[in-house]
């Protein structure tokens, strides 16, 4: 259904990610897997950092609160997505308020995510570069701070984009996409779009460029504190403990600069659902992952303790459990 005159849209209606029936089933199963990995990274992340009493410190805490945001970033996109490729599904649509609350939620997560990795960048400076003060600089109410002052710019700047595109009137409800992201949205607009596209730019340059920079600006501060450090294994320790980060920053920015801080002239909206595709599901499932396998003295120090507490508990069980048969 399209309009040929500006009227108020009820509904959306998505493209999807492939018309092809034969690969529904396939993409249903695959991507079902990668949400259930995403959801178990996450979460397992998140209980590991509360259980472990070692991981009780600032940068792990910010980790959890990453963990936290990868969650919802893959929740509100990924159930929609499956529900579109799953063969069932006749019409894919999403009402106009649906459509509102994804855009704000994915807007939100994605702005939140910006801000987490510039507050790591900078707890990893403090680390590096002034060791003795780490203590009192991140303390625990400043890190409280850091994640809330996060939360709130992250639901601020998303509220004034999501109700400068909503205002706009639209002459079409088909979204050739398979989320309510904002340039496909905008080609829906049978108005002007200038200033939309003004305040996405503007935004960007805020929030994504602006963390960017002082994430940079923090790295060549710690890269020249570790080039300082006398020993070979010093060095290798202290840059040990910024790959897992350097790697999710160059993960995320990656896409997000392709994908938001072009023309939209520029868009290719079928060739930009794979990097889509790439930011929205795979992003949120490889971060946990790359945190737990990178980061030795960490994350994986501290399951193999859980498991290896588990395996030490349950076989005092089945040893006290086999003690009164014995005897008998």
């Amino acid at each position: 259904m399209t309009w040929s005159n500006c009227t108020e849209a009820t509904e959306f209606i998505f493209s999807g990610f492939t018309d092809r029936p034969e690969f529904q089933i396939t993409l249903f199963v695959v991507f079902l897997v990668i949400y259930a990995v995403t959801v178990l990274g996450n979460l397992g992340m998140i209980i590991l950092i509360r259980l472990d009493s070692q991981l009780h410190v600032p940068m792990y805490f910010f980790l959890s609160n990453l963990a936290f945001v990868d969650f919802w970033y893959s929740t509100v996109i990924t159930p929609k997505f499956l529900m579109m490729v799953n063969f069932l599904a006749e019409r894919k649509t999403i009402s106009y308020s649906g459509c509102t609350t994804q855009m704000f939620f994915f807007g939100f997560c994605v702005l939140a995510d910006c801000y987490f990795l510039a507050v790591m960048a900078y707890d990893r400076y403090v680390a590096i570069c002034n060791p003795l003060l780490y203590r009192v600089v991140m303390s625990q109410r400043v890190c409280v701070y850091l994640a809330g002052g996060s939360y709130a710019v992250a639901i601020v700047l998303t509220s004034v984009h999501v109700g400068s595109v909503f205002s706009l009137q639209f002459c079409s409800n088909t979204i050739n996409h398979f989320f309510c992201d904002i340039p496909p949205i905008l080609k829906l607009s049978c108005s002007s779009t200038d200033i939309n596209e003004l305040v996405l730019f503007a935004l960007g340059i805020f929030a994504g460029l602006s963390t960017l920079i002082f994430i940079l600006i923090s790295y060549l501060y710690i890269l020249s504190s570790i080039l300082r450090i006398g020993s070979a294994e010093g060095r290798q320790k202290a840059f040990s403990t910024c790959t897992s980060h350097l790697t999710a920053i160059t993960l995320f920015y990656g896409t997000m600069i392709f994908m938001y801080l072009r023309p939209t002239s520029s868009y290719r909206l079928d060739q930009d659902k794979l990097v889509s595709l790439f930011y929205t599901v795979m992003i949120p499932m490889l971060n946990p992952l790359i945190y737990s396998l990178r980061n030795k003295q960490g994350v994986k120090a501290a399951l193999r303790k859980i498991i290896d507490r588990k395996h030490i508990f349950s076989f005092l069980r089945v040893k006290s459990s086999k003690g009164p048969t014995a005897e008998s």
